[in-house]
């Protein structure tokens, strides 16, 4: 009798909300974060030569494991996708050495730093989806407050000229089309943010292969890779 860890073969599917919040707040977010790091391991390299930029880089490191794990705890909490630690146990005499020789701190590094193209990415489709989606859709109920002169004008050209209430009702009704497709594509990169997220700031395939490789009978403290209340990954007999 054998007992592994079960993959989280499950697709993460975070709620509508929750997607649209975690996409909005991804730019500045990716700006901070591309800063802390640039910053701390651009002057942590500069100064290793006269030992202070040691002290930077280990600030660095630690600076940069927290990031991530507030990440998982965002990812958790507005997208529904659990994110499993993915770090290795640290002894008190090497504890700085090993996690910067850990590579999931690289990987965080890595995760961090693209959240900035990333994030920018994801904010634009999703706010300029929503905002023309909004726009339409809500046409025919603030029409009458458009000053006389406006106009919307696109290379040049009037895309809109509405002269009366009925006028509105084809742009209203494109409007929904936009929402639907906002909807859409706002779950889908929430769920593609999820997988990335859970690929970048979890455990690797091959340390998910190496535990359940392990043959149990206390070999294996599980509580200290999976938290007890997680659905995500769990311990199975088989």
């Amino acid at each position: 009798m054998t007992t592994t860890t079960e993959r989280d073969g499950s697709r993460p599917n975070p709620p509508l909300l929750g997607a649209l919040a975690y996409l909005v707040m991804n730019l500045p977010i990716g700006i901070a974060s591309f800063v802390f790091v640039v910053t701390t391991m651009s002057v942590g390299v500069s100064t290793v030569i006269i030992w202070v930029g040691l002290a930077v880089l280990a600030l660095a490191a630690l600076g940069m494991r927290g990031l991530a794990t507030l990440e998982r705890l965002r990812v958790h909490a507005m997208l529904g996708t659990y994110v499993a630690s993915p770090y290795r146990r640290t002894t008190e005499g090497s504890r700085w050495f090993s996690k910067v020789k850990d590579p999931a701190t690289w990987k965080d590094m890595v995760y961090l730093v693209l959240m900035l193209p990333i994030g920018i990415a994801e904010f634009t489709i999703t706010v300029t989806l929503w905002s023309v989606a909004l726009y339409l859709t809500l046409l025919p109920l603030y029409w009458t407050w458009i000053p006389n002169d406006w106009q919307m004008v696109l290379w040049d050209h009037q895309v809109i000229n509405i002269d009366s209430w009925f006028g509105t009702l084809p742009f209203a009704g494109l409007g929904m089309l936009v929402l639907v497709l906002a909807i859409i594509v706002t779950k889908g990169l929430g769920t593609a943010h999820a997988v990335y997220a859970r690929a970048m700031l979890g455990p690797s395939e091959r340390h998910i292969a190496k535990l359940e490789g392990l043959s149990t009978a206390g070999a294996i403290d599980w509580s200290n890779e999976w938290p007890s209340n997680a659905t995500t990954y769990r311990p199975v007999t088989r």
